[in-house]
């Protein structure tokens, strides 16, 4: 039987969905299905960054209808992204757990500089530039606008950026009753540049040599330069001018009349214009081309032909492991003992852990002692706090989430009720992972580069998941009782919690 060779990738954006699914063959990548549809997710947020009932019930039916398309794909073979709307909704959960019912596959929320890493890849990888080129890219979304930044034919960007400044929540801020005035583009312009005010000096520094724009907004720029007989469409400061002068004659967004505008587009283009004069104008850029590709197809490369986005995320776990010089032979030793552990539970557990979930749990052992440079006694919340928010590139929200959870309750008192909503993992999951990462810890905790693990047996007890008994054997414990005392400690730990029991036994 032939390999699965179809590819699917949804981008849930602030303005609209797109699914584009794209086929493998003979190592060539063919797009063979797009389908985009306006659902102005943002629209529906309110003052409380909510999302009303009914952008959610739009974007549900979109999601209903993809799930038609994607009958019989393997769960390899698609990834669904969400962006700036789904990443500040605080009642996104609703969304995702409707998406859950219609779609078996995960919806991944994106943070906004994962967003901007995944634009510059999918723009480099299609557009062909000089190994000695200063690379730039900007994409204008409906709710968020992402910046990157690299150097010659490396497709890991070195500076990215994500703002909240795009063109559906500029139209409600600035443009609420879609009029025209030379004022309210002033405020959205200065405001657009107020947003990038910390990143201009930096970008500055990097000496830009090429720079691309993509999606809506500059394909619309682009495009208009093109119906005014610019034949290259090329995106210059004097024909910047010259556009926004033209468009500011008109009244109001729906007299815009260009023959590449679309009616969809009139009624957020003057917002995202003003946003991209803002950011063009304060950084200085000379020239600015339109790229068709950017975050979908950016997941579409790392999907099929790039190294997957779990290599990417080892790479991010080795540089923060470098970065906070990490004690690597101790780090090794308990994601070792992690491995070891994880694989006698694996063999007694009717439980799923996906791979892609397992290696949470090692980069977890591995970083657990980020935050010692800032104070010992408080690791775990110190080590959590920079997991947390810090750049990582490769890991969606929720992957991040989760492993910064798992560090900050390696250790001391298990408070499960502040642990975090989920909706890519089960909670039994969750428990097993931490479960193992405390015990793989706490028996490393003399940093004995001897320690015999097979010393250890772990056992399900009664098939209940949250119950573990560890057996020891005699000749270890007759030569480590701190290792004992310390497991003695964690039991009380664990009886603290409900269902949680963990049972010493020797032999």
């Amino acid at each position: 039987m032939n390999r699965f060779n179809e590819y699917a990738v949804i981008d849930l954006g602030s303005n609209s969905f797109h699914m584009v699914i794209a086929r493998s063959i003979d190592g060539a990548t063919q797009i063979i299905y797009k389908n985009k549809q306006n659902i102005h997710l943002a629209t529906g947020l309110n003052a409380n960054n909510e999302l009303s009932e009914s952008s959610i019930k739009r974007g549900i039916e979109c999601l209903a209808l993809f799930a038609e398309r994607l009958n019989g794909f393997p769960a390899e073979n698609v990834r669904i992204v969400a962006t700036h709307a789904l990443r500040i909704a605080k009642n996104r959960h609703l969304f995702l757990a409707a998406a859950a019912k219609i779609l078996p596959y995960p919806v991944e929320v994106i943070s906004g500089q994962e967003e901007a890493r995944l634009i510059y890849l999918g723009t480099m990888t299609a557009e062909p530039t000089s190994s000695s080129d200063t690379k730039f890219v900007m994409d204008i979304g409906g709710g968020s606008t992402e910046i990157a930044i690299g150097k010659g034919n490396d497709l890991k960007p070195l500076i990215v950026g994500s703002r909240p400044m795009g063109c559906v929540t500029y139209t409600k801020q600035f443009f609420p009753q879609q009029l025209i005035n030379k004022v309210a583009f002033q405020k959205a312009k200065l405001a657009a540049e107020q947003q990038i005010e910390s990143m201009i000096n930096i970008i500055k520094q990097q000496g830009i040599t090429v720079a691309f724009g993509t999606s809506g907004t500059v394909k619309s720029i682009h495009n208009i330069l093109l119906d005014l007989g610019v034949s290259d469409g090329i995106i210059t400061p004097k024909r910047l001018d010259d556009l926004i002068s033209y468009v500011l004659e008109f009244k109001s967004f729906h007299d815009i009349d260009y023959p590449s505008l679309s009616t969809e587009r009139k009624h957020v283009f003057v917002s995202g214009l003003a946003i991209f004069s803002g950011v063009f104008k304060v950084l200085g850029l000379q020239a600015l081309q339109y790229s068709p590709s950017a975050l979908r197809e950016g997941v579409l490369y790392e999907l099929i032909d790039g190294p997957n986005y779990r290599d990417i995320r080892q790479n991010t776990a080795e540089s923060l492991s470098q970065h906070y010089n990490i004690d690597e032979r101790h780090a090794n030793q308990v994601v070792k003992t992690a491995k070891y552990f994880f694989s006698q539970w694996q063999h007694q557990s009717s439980i799923t852990i996906t791979p892609n979930l397992e290696s949470i749990l090692y980069w977890a052992a591995q970083l657990h002692e980020v935050g010692l440079k800032i104070n010992f006694s408080s690791i775990h919340k110190h080590s959590s706090y920079i997991l947390k928010n810090s750049n990582l590139p490769g890991f969606n929200e929720e992957q991040q989430l989760l492993l910064s959870t798992l560090v900050r309750f390696h250790r001391k008192s298990i408070k499960i009720d502040e642990l975090p909503y989920f909706s890519l993992f089960e909670y039994r999951q969750i428990i097993v992972l931490l479960q193992i990462l405390r015990l793989s810890v706490l028996i490393n905790n003399q940093r004995n580069s001897d320690l015999d693990i097979s010393a250890f047996q772990l056992k399900i007890t009664n098939q209940k998941s949250t119950k573990l008994t560890l057996a020891i054997s005699n000749n270890f414990v007759k030569h480590n009782k701190l290792i004992l005392l310390d497991l003695e400690q964690e039991q009380k730990y664990w009886a603290a919690v409900n269902n949680w029991q963990l049972t010493i036994e020797t032999y």
